[in-house]
């Protein structure tokens, strides 16, 4: 239940999902210290350390058994988690408590943990980035023939398709699932590098054996799931990951407010509309209104997402030296609503994509409104073809389209420019010449091809590859 007498954060109560949640939460974090500790223990143990089994597995054992009231009285005590938590480890673990975090500076647990969360997270935003692309790819292929207006400046220029138009949409998340994927395999732990990255410790521990001290953090890299430890570091891991891996976050967002930007005017258009339910209200005042709410909460959230990397920027151009404490109550916040919200973007966008609308009649009057205008270079060719002169038939369309235009937008009357056309000898035309040249097929370039060739090409082998993860759906709750 909702603590009403407190703030909580809107990405847990309406954006996030519980899934996302858990990633970043208490739990997941200190579970995780825990793993760490005890894959510490073991590499330790294995190299040959006063470590014992008997103590690993008690350690093991108890990773889940976190007593939260011990560590926040330890914490208020020594003020300090990482220790806080030793204690309280230590307290479930009396035989194993003397060699936890033996070596191990705080960054041991705290960064490492980071990097698992990052990479937990961002398979999570690639299974739904895949699956946004998939709806989009169904969508692309059904309406990959249907002609719809083009825009520059968003003024009607040329005819597209609306297939063609939602490739557009999936390049662009192809992009960043690229760079998502990048930023996945390029993530590596901190691994166990000391106080100032040294691991001065260490040496201390193996009495100067380089090689141990190598083969146990690789130990540790491979327990945590991962190739290998950074070469080098301070205390941290560089923050850079921190800017490269919220980049590649906001590059999502990117795209999906550039989509929801276009399904908000075309829904002006009453072209599409996004999923309606059947008891919505559009407006508390306006009962006839149907809001492209769910577009609009996209465009806000990404907002938020892209502004959000000048927090990692600015805190890896501000660390000193070896390490420096400034980074931790901001990277905390920056980084984990970073995930929260571009997590919470792609499940609108499941949403949203899964059930658009298109009114194929009101998408075909619009283009028939317009196509007079566009057809006017090959009614011109035409003609030139049957023996006019090009230079007197392109000033007498201009005129026309003047007049047309004039028309339309002054005396609010219907395009009139093909019946002038017709009804001046100089064109040479006839009604089913006319009318033969005036097919909105005619004027859609290589649209269905280049729509075909890309969902080939370079979508559909994503989804092969990844048809294991898809056909998620989100309902939305509010």
């Amino acid at each position: 239940m909702s603590n009403f007498g407190s703030y909580e954060s809107p990405f847990c109560t309406r954006y996030a999902s519980e899934e996302m949640q858990y990633i970043f939460s208490a739990d997941k974090k200190f579970t995780t210290w825990r793993k760490l500790w005890v894959a510490l223990a073991r590499a330790e143990m294995k190299l040959g350390l006063n470590v014992t089994q008997a103590q690993v597995d008690e350690l093991e054992a108890n990773i889940d058994n976190i007593d939260y009231d011990m560590a926040a009285r330890e914490e208020k005590a020594v003020r300090h988690d990482v220790m806080a938590h030793v204690h309280t480890y230590g307290a479930c673990c009396p035989n194993a408590k003397g060699i936890i975090h033996l070596g191990a500076t705080s960054c041991y647990v705290g960064d490492n943990t980071d990097v698992i969360i990052m990479r937990d997270a961002l398979n999570v935003i690639r299974r739904k980035l895949i699956n946004v692309i998939s709806n989009f790819a169904d969508f692309a292929e059904k309406y990959k023939d249907m002609p719809c207006l083009a825009y520059t400046h968003l003024q009607p220029a040329q005819l597209t398709t609306v297939g063609k138009r939602a490739t557009l949409w999936t390049n662009e998340l192809l992009y960043d699932l690229r760079e998502i994927e990048r930023r996945i395999d390029d993530l590596q732990l901190l691994g166990s590098k000391g106080t100032t990255g040294t691991q001065a410790s260490f040496m201390e521990l193996f009495n100067g054996d380089t090689d141990k001290i190598k083969s146990l953090e690789k130990m540790i890299a491979e327990e945590m799931g991962f190739d290998s430890c950074v070469p080098v570091s301070g205390q941290t891991y560089s923050r850079k990951v921190d800017t490269f891996v919220v980049y590649a976050l906001a590059g999502i967002a990117q795209s999906c407010s550039k989509f929801s930007h276009d399904m908000r005017i075309l829904q002006s258009f009453k072209e599409m509309e996004e999923p309606f339910e059947k008891s919505q209200i559009g407006s508390s005042a306006m009962a006839y209104k149907r809001n492209p709410m769910r577009s609009e909460r996209i465009t806000s959230l990404s907002r938020y997402l892209m502004i959000d990397v000048l927090n990692p920027e600015f805190t890896a151009g501000t660390q000193w030296f070896e390490r420096t404490l400034d980074d931790s109550a901001n990277k905390r916040v920056a980084v984990a609503e970073a995930f929260l919200c571009c997590d919470a973007i792609l499940n609108i966008m499941m949403n949203v994509t899964k059930g658009m609308v298109v009114y194929p009649k009101i998408v075909r009057r619009r283009v028939m409104a317009e196509l007079p205008f566009m057809a006017t270079e090959n009614i011109m060719m035409d003609a030139v073809q049957k023996g006019g002169d090009r230079q007197e038939l392109h000033e007498k369309i201009r005129q026309y389209s003047m007049e047309a235009g004039k028309r339309v937008k002054e005396e609010g009357l219907d395009n009139d420019l093909c019946d002038r056309i017709l009804g001046d000898p100089m064109f040479m035309i006839n009604k089913e010449e006319m009318d033969a040249i005036m097919k909105p097929e005619n004027f859609i370039g290589r649209s269905v091809q280049q729509t075909e060739e890309f969902l080939s090409d370079f979508v559909k082998p994503v989804l092969e590859a990844n048809k294991d993860i898809l056909n998620e759906t989100f309902e939305m709750k509010n």
